[in-house]
């Protein structure tokens, strides 16, 4: 297997330009993006997507669940693809780089090799999941979780948002549900590259995560009731506060979590208070508490825990609770191989690099299940994400796509 070579690199401006662009489809109010998954703007920035591809001679494939896949052929007609890619979606309150600079620098790898003449025996395959967030439609990596046979495709496209919106009338409704069979193509290899999400390599100067492993997840969604009442006529010692109810296990999930420090995290993200008025005791409250860690049996026992001492709360204060798994994934390990090429990558390009636990979920986590994986992070400002203002530097991002792209192609093998 020949590497490439130490000064191939990819065009930094052009793949910067192309952030920015796709940028400008879904803009947040405060210079990120809202650019949810199966909304008018995610179709716009799909056909984009599309459009790019198309201008770099590739066949685009469009799976069931709205999965893209673009192809550029390889030398041989039965060697499997080596896929690279991650999502366009975003949050609500997104930034203009968390997934998108995983699609569109393997756009860049494709460019880069045809401005070059660079053939490659085994196809190369740049692929955008659909809604990967779950924020709009939970779980997080919903497609690539049926991609993986994780989920089924009918449970997935009955999965609704906040406004009873189910996934697969939606899909339809935006024209990107595809014909093909989800989860029928095999992969030599996927390689995903993301921003870290977190701190460790801005604060350690490091210009590449070389990602070994991914914190496994647990969401657990949690319904308290209790009785609305008048906030100022209901004394005290007669009240059934669902609210301080939440409170206490709040405070518990942030016990639980910090008692298998330092690598595991809780907390409640989504919150809905009924009735949500100013002066109405809540009755029911509806949260969903994120528990992850690296140990599969810390995550049991921090499942087991909220479910005690939740119930526990709840008995005390007499009111009602329920809970419902509503996602989550095991820790995952990265096939040897595939990180073994992201870190010799880093090393012929003389990028300073260390080995990360990515603490966020990714899709390369469900890809993983069913083909050789690995990830590349690259740092952002400050490890913020998930904020429209999460920030990179062009040097980070080319860095990590050059790294991606001789990772790629000592996977894919260069003929010519």
């Amino acid at each position: 297997m020949r590497a490439p070579g130490q000064n191939l690199r990819i065009n930094a401006d052009r793949l910067w330009d192309s952030l920015m662009e796709m940028a400008k489809i879904g803009p947040g109010v405060a210079g990120g993006n809202n650019r949810q998954t199966l909304t008018d703007a995610d179709a716009e920035g799909r056909a984009l997507f599309q459009r790019w591809c198309e201008a770099a001679g590739c066949e685009m494939g469009l799976d069931q669940m709205g999965n893209m896949f673009a192809l550029r052929a390889g030398s041989d007609p039965a060697a499997l693809p080596v896929y690279v890619g991650s999502h366009l979606d975003t949050q609500p309150t997104g930034g203009k780089y968390d997934g998108v600079l995983g699609v569109l620098g393997g756009l860049e790898i494709l460019r880069t090799l045809n401005d070059l003449g660079i053939r490659t025996k085994h196809p190369i395959v740049v692929t955008n999941f659909t809604n990967e967030e779950g924020t709009r439609f939970a779980p997080a990596m919903l497609s690539s979780g049926v991609f993986a046979g994780v989920h089924s495709q009918d449970w997935a496209y009955g999965r609704v948002d906040a406004e009873g919106k189910a996934f697969g009338d939606e899909l339809a409704r935006i024209g990107w549900r595809g014909d093909e069979e989800v989860g029928a193509r095999k992969m030599h290899a996927f390689f995903e590259l993301h921003i870290e999400q977190g701190p460790i390599l801005e604060a350690e100067g490091k210009d590449i995560g070389v990602v070994t492993h991914g914190q496994g997840l647990s969401w657990t969604q949690v319904t308290i009731t209790g009785k609305d009442a008048h906030t100022g006529s209901t004394p005290m010692p007669m009240r059934r506060n669902a609210g301080l109810g939440m409170a206490r296990v709040l405070e518990a999930v942030d016990q639980i979590a910090l008692s298998h420090a330092p690598h595991a995290v809780g907390a409640a993200g989504h919150i809905d208070v009924f009735p949500n008025s100013r002066n109405v005791i809540p009755g029911k409250v509806v949260f969903t508490v994120d528990f992850r860690s690296p140990e599969l049996a810390v995550i049991e026992d921090m499942e087991q825990r909220l479910r005690q001492e939740g119930q526990a709360i709840a008995d005390e204060m007499g009111l009602g609770i329920d809970f419902e798994k509503v996602g989550g994934f095991d820790p995952v390990a990265f096939d040897p191989g595939c990180v073994m090429a992201v870190r010799r990558a880093a090393e012929r390009l003389g990028h300073s690099h260390r080995d990360l636990i990515s603490g966020a979920g990714h899709d390369a986590c469900w890809v993983n299940r069913v083909a050789p994986t690995a990830m590349v992070m690259c740092p952002c400002v400050d490890g913020l994400s998930h904020n429209e203002a999460e920030e990179i530097s062009k040097e980070w991002a080319s860095a990590g796509a050059d790294v991606l792209l001789h990772a790629v192609l000592e996977t894919a093998e260069v003929v010519s």
